[in-house]
């Protein structure tokens, strides 16, 4: 789907065409890939006191230097390979972002193989649907949840590193757990029905 430069859109994403193409092409589709959901995850930990602009314009090296994100290869990463991200400069050169990168990596293989598939584990937070929101203002759209205080206090449970309560409902706007596109978007309505399985 190509981005349509007239067609009213959640106001954040404006003015970057980077912005706008992840706004209308990505954020808020329901995820169910695990290696997609653990890109997400290590992006969403990686942006902690940034813009996820920066994270967005970083993402395709973030790729190529954390290997496609596969969870098996990012989990065997030892100090050198560490050390050598950290002189890497198209990602966030931060030793505990990245250290958590690697604990997270290991954290969701035992996940994948209690559940079968990380994408089982955190849907069934939802009951395996999406939640709708009926924003109006931007204004409105929470920073955290309950249900992302409870899922991030899981996650730390089983081992995870930088996914607290705003981290992680970031994670599930973006995977499309939750759909906070404001009612007056274009997006909106099409998301719901993706969210609805239709």
């Amino acid at each position: 789907m190509k981005s349509r430069p007239n067609k009213p859109r959640c106001p954040w994403c404006l003015g970057d065409n980077d912005y706008i193409a992840y706004h209308d092409q990505q954020w808020g589709v329901p995820v169910y890939d695990d290696r997609l959901l653990f890109e997400f995850l290590v992006l969403e930990g990686a942006q902690a006191g940034l813009s996820w602009l920066t994270i967005l314009k970083k993402r395709p090296h973030y790729r190529q230097a954390f290997d496609d994100f596969d969870p098996a290869k990012v989990a065997k990463y030892d100090n050198a390979k560490i050390t050598r991200l950290l002189t890497d400069s198209g990602i966030v050169r931060n030793r505990l972002k990245i250290q958590a990168a690697v604990e997270n990596a290991a954290a969701f293989l035992k996940i994948q193989d209690s559940h079968g598939s990380f994408s089982s584990y955190i849907w069934d937070f939802v009951d395996g649907r999406q939640i709708v929101n009926t924003w109006s203002r931007l204004e409105q759209v929470p920073a955290y949840t309950p249900l992302s205080e409870k899922i991030s206090r899981d996650l730390k449970k089983l081992g995870f590193k930088f996914v607290g309560p705003t981290i992680c409902y970031a994670f599930m706007q973006a995977v499309g757990m939750v759909n906070d596109h404001l009612m007056s978007c274009f997006r909106y309505d099409q998301i719901n029905r993706m969210g609805n399985g239709s």
